[in-house]
């Protein structure tokens, strides 16, 4: 049976988020700062003509934390209207605790090891799906063993990934790739046995298959832009299967 949050669990909630949200738009600005390095505009270096804006390597990172931005804006506000940031600049009731050193380090060790180690490396189906079940599952009500368990998995894996195939002519394995959705699978298990009368931990599975690989497709055929190690164990077939099943289909 589920106890109701009180009045004042809410707005310790609240306050925790308008901290949270201001993290994840420090973090989301750095890395879209740090994507615009990637060549996005058509150019001319060395007398060869870079390709257009939408086959750019920096397409999808920058949708990503693009979302990220987004959302924690959005959670911004939420906190805002809500009383979390009069309450946080206050300083009554809610300081720099434990509590919160835990859930700003492992929200900066899970997007680290996703950015830094699973992206450039692994499957992107595989590795985003790790990453949404691991964020839902670790932060939806604040259970410091959650979070400690999402972020130990999304570490396992990256530093699986980054010891495995450091260098870039390496990240074209598949064992990473297969330890990461092992892991997905394990974690899904977790989610799956906590998730009796919780709504929203029940579709998580669906939501962390469905969100990267209506992403993944829309870029890669939609926008027909670069995705991330596109010899990914999942990502590969699927472009087998459209190149090579469905889009004869279409064209006969």
């Amino acid at each position: 049976m589920q106890t109701k949050t009180t009045p004042e669990e809410l707005a310790v909630l609240r306050a925790r988020d308008f901290w949270g949200a201001l993290v994840l738009m420090a973090v989301s600005a750095f890395f879209l700062w740090r994507t615009f390095d990637i060549p996005l505009w058509g150019g001319n270096r060395a007398g060869v003509a870079s390709a257009s804006w939408y086959n750019s390597a920096a397409i999808v990172p920058l949708s990503i934390f693009t979302c990220l931005l987004i959302l924690s804006v959005v959670l911004l506000v939420i906190a805002i209207k809500a009383g979390g940031a009069k309450r946080s600049l206050s300083g009554i009731g809610i300081g720099w605790n434990s509590a919160e050193t835990l859930r700003f380090t492992t929200i900066g060790i899970i997007l680290f090891f996703y950015v830094a180690g699973l992206v450039p490396r692994v499957d992107f189906v595989a590795c985003s799906g790790l990453l949404i079940t691991a964020l839902i599952f670790g932060f939806y009500k604040g259970h410091a063993q959650r979070m400690l368990l999402a972020a130990f998995v999304v570490a396992l894996a990256g530093i699986y990934a980054m010891i495995a195939h450091l260098p870039q002519a390496e990240w074209g394995a598949h064992d990473d790739d297969g330890v990461t959705l092992v892991l997905w699978a394990v974690l899904t298990v977790f989610v799956m046995i906590n998730a009796k009368g919780d709504r929203v931990l029940r579709i998580v599975p669906v939501l962390a298959v469905a969100a990267p690989l209506i992403l993944v497709c829309a870029m890669a055929f939609g926008f027909r832009q670069n995705v991330p190690n596109r010899g990914g164990i999942i990502f590969s077939q699927i472009e087998y299967h459209y190149y090579v099943t469905l889009r004869p289909l279409w064209r006969s």
